[in-house]
């Protein structure tokens, strides 16, 4: 029975082999199988590991004896049944293995044994975020876990929240890392001093122990040296009067003795000698004999003089005058607009107690002598000074002290306080779907080096944004580039050498659409602007007989105003509220267009015009003084018109019908501005920052 399908395997052809082999699997229900064979071994018998498998097995070469008991399952048995038993041994599974590997283009010489894992069920990846329990959950869990009744928020919107926290919490950890920076720098600084004043301390001792050393050992050899000269002095003195005492003394003896001799001789000599011995007596009793000692036993007075000794003690203490300090240059963000941070530095053997800095603003490049100096007093090598006047020029110089004295000052330098904030022209601020042009005042009466503008995307109210920042801005202005349909808040600040000013007050910018105002730089003076910038108005009362001189900014025949649009090429929407009964004109123009002609008659500019001639209305669309013959039914109240840059077109709509009008095709070489006209008395409102509607976007 193992020979007949093994033969039957060889002698048919490939396509039926692989049918063959198919259906073989398909009875021992292998067909989820990536590799046949790996899954012969019976439910019950133990699963093997991959590291249990014998190094023939991991390297691809089969044992030389191997016994192994394949056992079949129920299937297999039934197979056996059906006439396929013969594959239940071990050699005929083995054949079933390599004839299933070759049928689908796999040898059978080599392969790796491997146990497939077992496939986990994937879990439902979390989709919302319990806020109570600050742990993301999936939404079914709210229902039927322990979340049942917890605020929960989208996952998402919990991330961007988390995120938020996290740069509001890593820029208050940088403002943190700043502050203890500078506050170390300062320990720093005063470490130094410390440290190089008892050095210097220690020097000063040293030097004068050494001086007091070297006078002590002088004194000494002078007083030993004065000692000898007087002791040999006092024992030559007493020397000389114990050689003369003892000279006396042997006269004495000898006279004592003459005497006597003379006393036992004979009364005639004795009578001749005792005459010539009294005269030599005489004589000798006559002569001083000193018997007083010339030098006394007893020691002077030997005090010392050691007053140079003292003096020289007590000038341990006594250092001399520190030279003149050297003033640093201004570092830069160092100033405020009320004050600016002052160093300097020392000579490093001198030793200082405070520092008076000194200080008096400039005044057209030099010094303001006529201004009255201040002066502080401090320990450190630098100092803040406070109330100063913004983005000004200050002459500083230093002196330093101690108890032996001023040192010279130091030579002068000029530091400079950072600016005043800049003042945003919020009415002069346009903006557009993609960009915004800013606009501001300086604030400051002298020139600064640049600005910065901060923008701050406003997403939700109360949520703090991140801020981006654009500078090195040469003048007082800047277009830049937003995302559309966004709000933003707009800061500026001014720079010089001494720092960055503080913030200006915000300006509110969105990009829903374009915003811009009336120019009334270039108004007719017959016209009168509202506050707001967005209506135009024309009375009887002012309306002279005498029309204005002509300008080339402002217009003088024609009673028009231009508006301010912002120079960005795209799409501009806006809707200007008509009177049905008034002579008006709208559409757009050059800012060079000429302001003693009508709009709409030159080139310059591109206008609808309404002339209302009770009970006709008279629509023209005029360029160049020519127009096309367009009849329009319904007169609209609300004119929408549309300006597009990329595709020179300007169309214009009635708003409450949603009717197309007409549309220029133009050729805009230059940006144009949206103007205005009112041939008689009436008025024109304006409405602007409007998302393009529907049915403008699809014409």
């Amino acid at each position: 029975m193992t020979s007949e399908p093994r033969g039957a395997a060889r002698g048919t052809s490939p396509r039926d082999l692989e049918e063959e082999v198919d259906e073989l699997v398909h009875l021992y229900g292998l067909e989820d199988d990536d590799e046949l064979g790996d899954e012969f071994v019976h439910e019950n018998m133990p699963r093997i590991e991959v590291s249990e498998y014998p190094a023939y097995m991991v390297a691809g070469r089969e044992p030389a004896v191997e016994q192994r008991d394949w056992r079949l399952s129920g299937e297999a048995a039934e197979a056996e049944d059906l006439g396929f038993g013969g594959w239940g041994s071990e050699g005929q599974c083995q054949d079933l293995r390599e004839a299933y590997r070759y049928t689908h283009g796999r040898a059978s010489e080599e392969y790796e044994c491997y146990v497939i894992p077992e496939e986990e069920d994937e879990e439902e990846a979390p989709d919302v975020f319990c806020v109570t329990c600050k742990t993301p959950i999936r939404a079914l869990e709210k229902v039927l876990d322990e979340h049942q009744g917890h605020e929960v928020t989208p996952l998402s919107k919990a991330l961007e929240s988390a995120k938020d926290e996290i740069h509001r919490n890593m820029y208050r950890l940088e403002k943190q890392i700043i502050e203890m920076e500078n506050f170390a720098s300062h320990l720093e600084e005063v470490f130094i001093t410390v440290e190089e004043n008892f050095g210097r301390q220690e020097q000063n001792f040293e030097s004068h122990y050494n001086e007091i050393l070297e006078t002590l050992a002088q004194k000494y050899e002078e007083k030993i040296q004065a000692l000898g000269e007087k002791k040999k002095e006092k024992l030559e003195a007493l020397y000389g009067q114990l050689v003369s005492c003892g000279e006396n003394l042997d006269t004495c003896k000898e006279l004592m003795e003459t005497v006597e001799e003379i006393c036992h001789e004979e009364k005639v000599d004795f009578i001749k000698d005792a005459v010539a011995m009294a005269d030599r007596l005489r004589k000798f009793l006559e002569t001083k004999t000193d018997v007083e000692i010339s030098a006394q036993p007893a020691l002077e007075d030997q005090t010392l003089d050691f007053s140079d000794v003292e003096q020289l003690l007590g000038s341990i203490n006594t250092i001399p005058a520190p030279s003149a300090p050297v003033i640093n240059p201004q570092a830069p963000n160092s100033a405020t607009g009320s004050s600016v941070r002052v160093c300097w530095s020392l000579y490093s053997d001198d030793t200082v107690e405070s520092y008076q800095l000194s200080y008096r603003p400039v005044r057209d490049g030099s010094p303001g002598k006529d201004q009255a100096e201040s002066t502080v007093t401090v320990k450190e090598t630098y100092c803040s000074v406070a109330n100063l006047a913004p983005n000004t020029q200050y002459e500083f110089r230093v002196t330093a002290q101690n108890r032996a004295g001023l040192s010279p000052a130091s030579e002068r330098a000029v530091y400079m306080t950072a600016p005043s904030p800049p003042v945003i022209k919020s009415k002069e601020v346009r903006s557009c779907e993609e960009a915004a042009l800013i606009c501001w005042e300086s604030g400051n009466l002298n020139p600064v080096d640049s600005y910065t503008v901060e923008l701050t995307q406003v997403e939700t109210p109360g949520a703090a944004g991140v801020t981006e920042s654009v500078v090195g801005i040469p003048t007082c202005e800047s277009l830049v580039q937003l995302q559309p349909r966004q709000s933003y808040t707009i800061y500026v600040r001014a720079l010089n050498v001494g720092g960055p000013s503080a913030r200006s007050e915000p300006a509110t910018v969105h990009t829903t659409g374009s915003y811009f105002r009336l120019n009334e730089q270039t108004c007719h003076p017959w016209l009168a602007i509202s506050e707001d910038g967005l209506t135009a108005v024309r009375s009887e009362r002012k309306t002279p007989t005498r029309e204005p001189p002509p300008s080339s900014a402002r217009f003088t025949r024609c009673v028009a105003v231009l508006g301010n649009l912002i120079p960005v090429r795209g799409r501009h929407y806006w809707e200007v509220e008509v009177d049905e009964r008034s002579d008006y004109t709208v559409g757009v123009a050059f800012e060079d267009v000429p302001k003693q002609e009508d709009l709409g008659a030159n080139c310059l500019s591109w206008c609808m015009r309404h002339t209302w001639a009770s009970p006709r209305h008279k629509y023209e669309f005029l360029h160049n003084k020519m127009t096309p013959d367009i009849r329009i039914t319904v007169s609209p109240k609300k004119i929408g018109i549309l300006l597009d840059y990329e595709n020179s077109k300007l169309s214009f709509f009635n708003v409450d019908i949603a009717q197309h009008l007409y549309t220029f095709s133009c050729q805009l070489h230059q940006f144009v501005h949206p103007c205005f006209s009112l041939e008689k008395p009436g008025c024109l409102k304006i409405h602007n920052g409007i998302s393009v509607p529907k049915h403008v976007t699809f014409h």
